[in-house]
């Protein structure tokens, strides 16, 4: 019956949300498979492990330089036609990462895949706040994010299975059974540009942003840099702590436990799973202590079972802790960009969420290469319970530091909501 309400609710949703659902499933399905088996093309190439970090760093890195210029860029020529082009380089720069095999060719790739993808991260989120009601926000980001892992899922399980299917029953090469898989996963991310294509941009009722970042700082209203600062701080602890770990989570269950790529595929798939069901939950969970609250109890909640990754020797404890961990930190997301897309003014809703991902980003370009140096130096038990308890201290520092900016801060819709209960 939920799922059944939950269908009847999206189907009410305009043409424009559902289009932007199936762009959503494709190109992470795509990104999914891509991603979980990637590091081990590097890998298989004869690279050693700073190389895989020097990747992540080159993505990250071109992200976080023009992640500002594309959120301002997204307010003054449309969320439509930004997403557009990112869908469409990334998917293009997807195929030469999955061919190419020179290091510095894969590196020039990486950073220019890593700026198209900038385009897209800045503009799913503004342009589903522009379409949506206050009221139905929380809810539509949840179920917008939870599509997102769910898809993932799906992306996970087909690059860890399809590897070893390439492997094992056709009896390619390690090198060609990973490079068929990344084929595939970026096909079926560039598939992604066809919904979008159907897509109508949605008559803005604001004025234009300036391209100029003076002109956006003198016409701000007051307090929005203060408020758009104060969610970029507590982001960029996240950044350098997920920077740390989750780029590696393949690595790390591959290198401590000596699994398959099908294991490692169905463990990763299984945490994505486990977090668009934690994302659904999430607003009920903002009705009961408000949304301050149920981002700190998610994310504190998360802690111990990363402390249970990073130390066990067991696989199965392991795969719990990740599963567990992955959740609850997850599930969080959607409630802070309900939140900030609530709070921030419409003009400035491109440019906030552009810095929040500039300053994600600069945790994952700065952090990859400190990881895999670290689990080169210590090996691939110390290495790993070191990073892994260097993020859980920047989490719950960020934790911390998310309760005292905002405390006494809830967002307008949860304080209705709190009204008609009480």
């Amino acid at each position: 019956m939920k799922n059944l309400r939950w269908l009847q609710s999206f189907k009410q949703y305009n043409r424009n949300i559902q289009l932007l659902f199936m762009v959503n499933i494709l190109t992470q399905i795509g990104l999914g498979i891509f991603m979980i088996v990637y590091n081990f093309y590097i890998r298989e190439l004869g690279y050693s492990e700073t190389v895989n970090g020097s990747m992540i760093a080159m993505a990250s890195l071109a992200a976080a330089i023009v992640l500002i210029p594309a959120g301002i860029l997204s307010d003054k020529l449309g969320r439509r036609r930004m997403m557009i082009y990112g869908v469409l380089f990334t998917g293009i720069f997807m195929l030469f990462r999955s061919i190419f095999e020179l290091q510095s060719l894969l590196l020039i790739s990486s950073f220019i895949s890593g700026i198209a993808m900038a385009f897209i991260q800045v503009t799913g989120v503004p342009w589903l706040a522009e379409i949506s009601t206050k009221s139905e926000r929380v809810k539509l980001f949840s179920y917008h994010f939870a599509v997102m892992m769910g898809a993932n899922v799906v992306g996970n399980l087909l690059g860890g299975t399809l590897t070893d299917s390439f492997l094992h029953l056709f009896g390619l090469s390690p090198v060609w059974s990973v490079r068929l898989t990344l084929l595939i996963g970026s096909i079926i991310f560039f598939i992604g540009i066809f919904p979008l294509l159907k897509t109508t941009e949605t008559p803005r009722k604001v004025e234009k942003a300036s391209f100029s970042l003076k002109g956006l700082f003198t016409s701000m209203p007051k307090g929005q840099l203060k408020l758009i600062i104060m969610f970029a701080a507590a982001q960029v602890l996240i950044g350098f702590g997920s920077g740390l770990v989750i780029p590696y989570l393949n690595l790390y269950f591959a290198d401590r436990f000596d699994t398959s790529n099908s294991s490692i595929g169905l463990v990763l798939s299984l945490g994505q799973a486990v977090t668009a069901v934690a994302m659904i939950i999430g607003p009920a969970l903002v009705r009961r202590v408000g949304d301050i609250r149920a981002v700190v109890i998610l994310q504190l909640l998360s802690l111990p079972f990363m402390m249970i990754t990073a130390f066990t020797h067991s696989f199965w404890l392991a795969a719990l802790g990740f599963l567990f961990r992955q959740a609850l930190m997850n599930a969080a997301n959607p409630i802070i960009s309900s939140m900030m897309m609530e709070k921030v003014d419409d003009r400035l809703k491109g440019f906030a969420n552009s810095i929040s991902q500039m300053v994600f980003s600069l945790g994952w370009a700065s952090m990859g290469p400190v990881s895999m140096t670290i689990v080169l130096m210590y090996g691939e038990y110390w290495g790993y319970a070191i990073v892994f308890s260097i993020t859980a201290v920047l989490y719950l520092t960020s934790s911390t530091y998310f309760y005292l900016a905002f405390r006494g801060k809830s967002t307008a819709s949860y304080q209705k909501a709190r009204l008609k209960t009480s």
